[in-house]
């Protein structure tokens, strides 16, 4: 990272003496950015408006996009939200883990965390350091992803550290993280419609299952517009997008050998045959959940290696091919590609 940066962050790890101190930062207003098994967060204290606005202003985040709100224990939800039937056995068979349900909202919880609606999107990590962190401060912490807004989400600590760490101070050593796309946003507003407005890592099918009712998907068509607020975080129809113009479509092939290397190819599977230094792939055998966990890594490479162009495929299968899917045609859309 060049020194003109004049970087300031600190990564503090996973002892007892860092928890203390993060914890006590938190306490006081500060930010932290941490790990969650989906991708790295910007947390602060849930119940202090004055430092949710920080987190909009680290990360040049507009208003309009709401704030994910991460608790401990199922018990701690009824400080923030009003729950309904629904939320028991989706708690029971999905949480602690990547599934956040949109609720209506307490007093306690500030406007400037939802957006000024009346409701409030939250969920129990999993990840072991993060739950720590949480346990040792006692609060509620909403943590959006830890990076630009729009920008490709951090899945290391080293993203964080890359985008933010000129802007923020303190960042949580967690590894890198486990399933490597956002969570699922389940809107349980009206129990009677659940409604998917986000695809993750807790698929339609396995919600289903557990609540004995249809599940509709909503479109990132639905919240296209950026001066409107949204009723959970990454609905936008661009987001989660590389500086470099990236293409989606279908299939690949691999291109011939004279055809110009200035772009870039990125497989869900590695293809087979000779491979130029512009092919790249999420997986080697095309597991998908591998290659959910490699995404946005390998898109922050492509995005630094000085291409012009990105050509990625989607993904083909497993439930959480819709996650990798929604997450590259928002990275797709509205780019100027000719």
């Amino acid at each position: 990272m060049p020194k003109t940066l004049n970087i300031k962050a600190h990564i503090y790890r996973n002892t007892t003496k860092d928890i203390n101190t993060l914890s006590r930062i938190l306490k006081q207003g500060g930010l932290v950015a941490v790990p969650t098994e989906t991708v790295y967060g910007l947390a602060a204290n849930a119940l202090n408006a004055k430092a949710c606005r920080a987190i909009f202003k680290a990360k040049g985040r507009p208003t309009q996009d709401p704030l994910i709100v991460h608790i401990h224990t199922l018990k701690d939800i009824t400080l923030i939200a009003e729950i309904n039937y629904l939320v028991a056995p989706i708690a029971r068979a999905f949480w602690p883990g990547p599934l956040t349900l949109i609720l209506p909202k307490k007093t306690s919880i500030p406007s400037i965390v939802t957006s000024n609606l009346p409701s409030v999107a939250v969920r129990i990590p999993s990840h072991p350091v993060f739950r720590k962190l949480l346990k040792k401060t006692g609060l509620p912490l909403a943590a959006p992803s830890a990076n630009p807004f729009g920008y490709v989400s951090p899945t290391t600590s080293h993203h964080v550290y890359e985008s933010l760490g000129n802007k923020i101070s303190y960042i949580l050593e967690g590894g890198s993280c486990e399933i490597g796309v956002e969570s699922t946003i389940l809107d349980l507003r009206n129990p009677e419609y659940p409604k998917i407005l986000r695809p993750g890592g807790i698929s339609k099918n396995q919600i289903e299952k557990v609540i004995k009712r249809k599940v509709l998907i909503s479109s990132a068509l639905d919240y296209s517009k950026v001066n409107s607020n949204q009723v959970a975080p990454g609905l936008l129809k661009k987001h989660y997008s590389p500086r470099t113009p990236l293409k989606l479509t279908e299939h690949l092939k691999l291109p011939a050998s004279k055809s110009s290397t200035r772009s870039a190819y990125l497989f869900i599977k590695k293809p087979k045959g000779i491979l130029l230094n512009n092919i790249f792939y999420l997986s080697k055998s095309g597991n998908l959940k591998e290659a959910a966990r490699n995404l946005f890594s390998k898109l922050r490479e492509l995005d630094s290696g000085g291409w012009k162009k990105i050509y990625a495929e989607k993904a083909h299968g497993h439930a959480i091919a819709c996650a990798i899917n929604d997450r590259l045609q928002r990275a797709a859309a509205k780019t100027e590609f000719k």
